[in-house]
């Protein structure tokens, strides 16, 4: 039965992409996407905690009792932008068919209590306030972005409900940023320009002047004089950002638009802008490192969106992006239902914002 399952979603996957047949976010769609993060956001195992001990006491505490809200989905960071992605689903698609299911959900999780002593678990230990930096902060702005721009008696509870966290993340985050030296230029979590995208997003909806310019000034000082980026040496094995991609994602929110495009032009050299538009091969999407590249190109396929989105008419990267970002989409939307927990805790929360 896996063999007939594995052959039908590549078959399935063959059909996408070489029709190009550009999958959208249809209440269907939405739906099956749903079950996945409503899933495990209550699965407390397997869990990769990632929490540093200070005492043989708090080693053995279980996930939920280290995170009483956000200990579902394998690791924290998962779980948070599992409930960012069912929230945006009941903010967009009012006929979702599972929508009494997810709201009852989310009023579990969005209580006073589990949100204090999350929040609390950032200066509980000595080490939590490097805790999920940044990757984890910055999907619990978005998070937080979301139910502050949703004009909803739910939304408006659950937000007050997460406020101490968000201020917990906030002064970490204000305090971190002066600091950091360099960005960190992985395809995986710690992806400073990744990061730096949703904390100017959530900067920029909130009116807080003095954390965007503080971000717009480390993003030119890290990636303004940026050239020929090597990005003909992506991916690692185990990526699910492009780091080159994200720099440019980032960039065209800092910089003015003539300006970007300038730059964008200096960035790129065709064998990079070959690689990064290359299907990823994934050889086993059971191994929980190598399903990564299929989150590879949901990530590839928003940042060109989002750069594309920005280029004028006729540059030569405008269209080449946009069918380039659908044809990642067609090719890794199937392969989110290929039924392994290695892909089934995160993948459906890319899927939703890369589809949009």
């Amino acid at each position: 039965m896996k063999k007939f399952f594995a052959i039908s979603t590549l078959l399935f996957s063959f059909l996408f992409v070489h029709s190009q047949v550009v999958p959208t976010l249809t209440a269907e769609v939405a739906e099956k996407l749903s079950k996945m993060p409503m899933g495990c956001i209550i699965q407390e195992f397997p869990n990769k905690t990632s929490h540093v001990a200070n005492t043989a006491v708090d080693g053995r505490l279980l996930p939920s009792e280290l995170h009483p809200a956000f200990y579902g989905c394998l690791d924290w960071h998962s779980s948070v932008h599992g409930h960012w992605m069912l929230l945006r689903l009941l903010k967009t698609i009012p006929d979702l068919k599972n929508k009494a299911e997810i709201i009852a959900q989310l009023n579990k999780t969005f209580t006073p209590e589990k949100m204090l002593a999350e929040a609390e678990y950032f200066t509980k230990y000595q080490v939590a306030n490097t805790y999920e930096r940044t990757y984890g902060w910055a999907w619990l702005l978005k998070l937080d972005q979301e139910l502050y721009t949703w004009d909803n008696p739910d939304a408006k509870k659950w937000y007050a409900a997460l406020q101490p966290l968000t201020k917990q993340i906030l002064t970490l985050w204000k305090a971190y940023l002066p600091k950091q030296t360099y960005p960190n230029r992985t395809g995986v979590h710690p992806n400073t320009a990744f990061g730096l995208v949703f904390a100017l997003d959530w900067a920029r909806t909130f009116k807080d002047t003095a954390f965007e310019k503080q971000i717009e000034d480390k993003a030119k000082a890290f990636y303004l004089d940026n050239t020929s980026t090597p990005a003909y040496l992506e991916p690692d094995g185990s990526d699910f950002f492009s780091p080159s991609l994200e720099i440019a994602d980032l960039m065209r929110r800092v910089l003015p638009n003539a300006q970007f495009v300038s730059w964008l032009n200096k960035f790129y050299e065709e064998r990079s802008l070959k690689r990064i538009s290359d299907l990823p091969v994934i050889s086993d999407i059971n191994d929980y490192q190598g399903v990564h590249l299929v989150g590879l190109s949901f990530t590839r396929a928003w940042c060109m969106k989002g750069i594309a989105k920005d280029l004028p008419k006729n540059h030569k990267l405008k269209k080449h992006f946009e069918v380039t970002a659908d044809k990642f989409l067609a090719n890794a939307l199937p392969l989110v239902f290929a039924g392994n927990y290695g892909g089934d805790h995160w993948l459906a929360s890319f899927a939703v914002y890369a589809l949009e």
